[in-house]
């Protein structure tokens, strides 16, 4: 246990002179990412946005730049309004924000710097607070119960029966929250067409910053020395924990999150993915194209695997068992609308919400909160 706080110590070490580096420059840029909670190249959702931003500008010749807002994961509105006006100051004219935390600080960057486009990435049209939405803003929103359900199915279907879940904001991120209940759905469905007993464990309990922290690893570790032979890792740095708790067994086994993060350890099997730079590039790609008024000021996309937002990247997983074949079969049904999984996570940071989830199935959800 001691070699697991080492690890992460390290990691948190590294990941703070990241942030202290990166709270933005003087630098010209119409197009700025303001990052979430977390740091900017997490091998995540902070990453997934930027490069997405970074890829439009440099294939359109477009100037592009990037602020952290102070004080890391303890962040607050100021501080991500400080982010926003000092882009606006240095010449954004879009400004790209991923993460349901920004909603405050950019309704009110929004409302007094109405010649600037925001792209609230994971989040929801805004409105003035008397009903109006803000034409200046889009929400690009994601099916991420696709995704993890798309996880949870391979991951019994290629032998897994202990799994799982350790997911970010606390219980309140609809985000993650919509991860977590595609995951055990998915692994529901599997579990219920093979009649193998599945047990998964969730919990939201050290995952309210997104950040790696020696609690976490310390749960982790207790999980992976019960049995559970897969984690879910679902939020930012949170999967330094998870990795480092892993890499202290023979071999635990994880799954990443919003980003192919097989790259970060080979103990990761496979990503519950969202098509941050895709859709980011997509979005971008329409606003410069004048058709921001038609198509996206006020308004929300929701994207899924339909719109090849949501998957798994087969070809850096894993799988022993789990077929190419097998994958491309169940990925069509979820695409076709064959198979829907649900989004109501209402309540899923109640042990009562995942009893009801799995009732009457091979699965049993163990709630850790």
């Amino acid at each position: 246990m001691k070699k697991v706080l080492s690890i992460v110590l390290a990691s948190l070490m590294v990941l703070s002179a990241v942030t202290m580096m990166g709270c933005g420059t003087s630098k010209t840029s119409e197009i700025a990412v303001v990052t979430d909670v977390g740091q900017l190249m997490d091998g995540g959702f902070n990453q997934g946005t930027y490069e997405g931003a970074k890829a439009y500008a440099e294939a359109n010749k477009k100037t592009y730049n990037y602020y952290q807002p102070a004080n890391g994961s303890d962040a607050t509105d100021n501080d991500r309004v400080a982010a926003m006006r000092q882009a606006i100051k240095n010449g954004a004219k879009f400004i790209v924000a991923p993460g349901f935390l920004q909603a405050g600080a950019m309704k009110t960057v929004a409302l007094e710097s109405k010649d600037v486009k925001f792209l609230f990435v994971d989040g929801w049209a805004l409105d003035d607070g008397n009903g109006n939405l803000l034409n200046n803003v889009t929400a690009i929103v994601y099916k991420e119960q696709e995704s993890g359900f798309l996880a949870g199915y391979a991951a019994v279907k290629d032998g897994y029966t202990k799994l799982g879940g350790t997911f970010g904001g606390g219980g309140s991120n609809p985000a993650c929250n919509r991860f977590a209940y595609g995951y055990v759905q998915g692994a529901k469905a599997a579990a219920d067409e093979m009649g193998v007993d599945v047990e998964i464990k969730i919990s939201f309990k050290y995952g309210s910053t997104f950040s790696a922290s020696t609690e976490l690893a310390t749960q982790m570790s207790s999980w992976y020395n019960d049995g559970t032979q897969v984690i879910f890792s679902c939020g930012g740095s949170m999967i330094q924990s998870v990795i480092a708790a892993a890499k202290e067994t023979t071999d635990g086994k994880i799954i990443g999150v919003d980003t192919d993060q097989s790259s970060l350890s080979d103990r990761v099997i496979t990503s519950a993915m969202k098509g941050l730079s895709v859709s980011v590039q997509k979005v971008l790609g329409e606003a410069y194209n004048n058709e921001w008024d038609a198509k996206l000021g006020g308004k929300a996309s929701n994207l899924g695997a339909a719109d090849d937002a949501t998957g798994l990247p087969y070809d850096t997983s894993k799988f022993t068992k789990f077929t190419k074949a097998d994958y491309e079969a169940i990925y069509n049904k979820v695409k076709s609308g064959e198979v829907v999984p649900d989004d109501n996570v209402e309540g899923c940071d109640t042990a009562a919400f995942w009893d009801k989830a799995v009732s009457g199935s091979h699965v049993k959800v163990l709630f850790e909160n």
